[in-house]
């Protein structure tokens, strides 16, 4: 049956009234808190009035210039208010966002503006250099400076200013549907080349309302945001969610311990999110005891477990702070199961239940839920799951097979329904909070004429959790010391990736098939 004209209009009609986009999350916001603080950095602060005001300039600035509904842009930034205003303002057109790691070098940088088809990229000034140096198969169309005033128009550039001055603060309301494409954030997985997943509107925003219900997070927090917002877990687990309830946020651009303290301080923060690697440096530093962190009430980690030693001292010099660890992946949005306050000691290293809008459960290779207490893959339906891998139905397929997003970490569930991560099937490695796919690694070092073999691999460390290890099999005669290796691989890989510690062999352990079996390797080298 074809439908008439007046059909297909009352459809679109009542879609728009039940629509719930990313844009029409911050316009509910500003209904209510139209003049409360909502976010601050360094001398800059705005109300939701004024934030809103400057998403509506940003994207009536980049529709004026051409930018569309599907259109892609990518964000290579470090931490700022020009970042987040972008974010809504591209929500509120239609087009995409696609975060790129500030770490990233240009090679790597280059595969993915190709593989997203992105149009354009925002970036800060120190950055410019960067991207300019970058290859990408067709020129980037928009190129624009976040947080400057100066001129950039001789390099090719323009700035956000230049967006806001050129257009108007009337409300921007294109036609989108929950469903469709908000995000591309880039994993690495375990493969050289990273994979785009793509998130939509209702994916985002169902994974918000779990972290707020499972975060006890509401509109009275006062939170610190020092991760950066390219990751998907300071962006869409704490960034987006206090948008929505109209918290007020204080923007850092580095984890910075000592400046995290005095940001507490100074603001009476009462929110902060971050790696054990972090809670651990703040912990260490000698002004620790010098702040008042009293407001300080609820305490955010994930990507690792937090050791017992950790969360006794935490309690007992932050005795107003209540501890959550949440668990999760990009694919999901990223969380997936939150351990409470209360449970802290009690499933010490679990990851906790799964939220509010997930079911999980332990499945074997055949897709057949194990018993409790028995090892199997980590598996979820949920609505905050990605529409798929970006152009890559094979590694989509093989995510979704049996109806269920297929995590590639192994876990097991107890009696009581708690889960606990014990490998992952992938060799990835989470370094100070941030995934290392180990064979990337691998692959630079295969480039030094010394090596005959090599395998990488995480080793607990009380800094990093996991430090990036390399095990080196020397090819017949040649020599190579720890140095030579850390300095070469920091020609080639972001800091973050570079091997915090090197150890050379005679042999490593495989299996009948010759593959070499990391697990053996990590147990060999995790006290060393």
């Amino acid at each position: 049956m074809v439908k008439n004209e007046s059909v297909i209009h009352l459809e679109k009609l009542i879609q728009r009234t039940r629509r719930n986009t990313l844009g029409d999350l911050l316009t509910r916001t500003v209904s209510r808190y139209r003049d409360k603080l909502a976010l601050v950095y360094n001398d800059r602060q705005v109300t939701y009035r004024e934030l809103n005001d400057l998403v509506n300039r940003t994207a009536n600035g980049l529709r004026k210039r051409g930018v569309k509904k599907g259109d892609r842009l990518a964000m290579y930034s470090k931490n700022n208010l020009d970042f987040v205003i972008v974010e809504f303002a591209l929500a509120r057109l239609g087009a995409v966002l696609i975060p790129i790691n500030f770490m990233l070098k240009e090679n790597d940088i280059s595969y993915i503006l190709n593989h997203a088809k992105a149009v354009g990229i925002f970036t800060e000034k120190p950055l410019m250099e960067t991207i300019e140096n970058v290859k990408t198969n067709e020129p980037l169309k928009y190129r624009f400076v976040l947080e400057c005033e100066k001129d950039v128009s001789d390099r090719g550039w323009e700035t956000v200013l230049d967006l806001q001055k050129d257009g108007s603060d009337e409300m921007v309301d294109e036609y989108i549907e929950d469903d469709e494409l908000a995000h591309i954030l880039y994993t690495s997985g375990t493969e050289s080349n990273p994979k785009g997943v793509t998130l939509s509107h209702k994916s985002i925003i169902s994974e918000y309302v779990s972290c707020i219900v499972d975060g006890d997070m509401s509109a009275d927090d006062v939170l610190v945001h020092a991760l950066p917002f390219y990751h998907s877990a300071q962006l869409h687990v704490f960034l987006g969610p206090s948008i929505y309830l109209g918290a007020s946020g204080i923007i850092l651009n580095e984890a910075n311990p000592k400046t995290i303290m005095e940001t507490i301080e100074k603001h009476k923060a009462n929110q902060l999110f971050a790696p054990p690697t972090v809670w651990i440096a703040m912990l260490r530093h000698p002004d620790f005891d010098k702040h008042d962190l009293s407001t300080l009430q609820k305490c955010y980690y994930g990507a690792a477990i937090m050791p017992r030693e950790i969360i006794l001292e935490l309690t007992e010099r932050l005795p107003n702070a209540r501890l959550y660890n949440f668990y999760g992946q990009t694919e999901v949005a990223p969380l997936a199961t939150a351990l409470k306050p209360e449970d802290q000691l009690r499933k010490l290293g679990s990851a906790g239940k799964p939220t509010l809008n997930v079911e999980t459960k332990i499945v074997d290779d055949d897709g057949n839920e194990v018993p409790r207490g028995e090892i199997g893959e980590i598996v979820h339906r949920t609505p905050h799951a990605m529409l798929g891998y970006l152009d890559d139905p094979e590694k989509t397929a093989e995510a979704f097979k049996d109806g269920w997003f297929h995590s590639g970490d192994l876990g097991v569930m107890d009696e009581d329904g708690y889960i606990t991560v014990v490998d992952r099937k992938k060799d990835i490695i989470i370094s100070g909070g941030v995934n290392v796919a180990s064979r990337e690694v691998e692959e630079v070092i295969y480039k030094m004429d010394e090596v005959a073999e090599v395998a990488v691999i995480g080793v607990p460390d009380d800094y990093w959790i996991e430090a990036v290890t390399a095990i080196i099999i020397l090819k017949d005669g040649k020599t190579l010391t720890e140095e030579q290796v850390i300095e070469f691989c920091n020609k080639e890989l972001p800091k973050f990736k570079v091997p915090k510690k090197v150890f050379f062999t005679d042999s490593l352990p495989k299996n009948p098939s010759g593959k070499i079996l990391k697990k053996d390797l990590r147990e060999m080298y995790k006290n060393k």
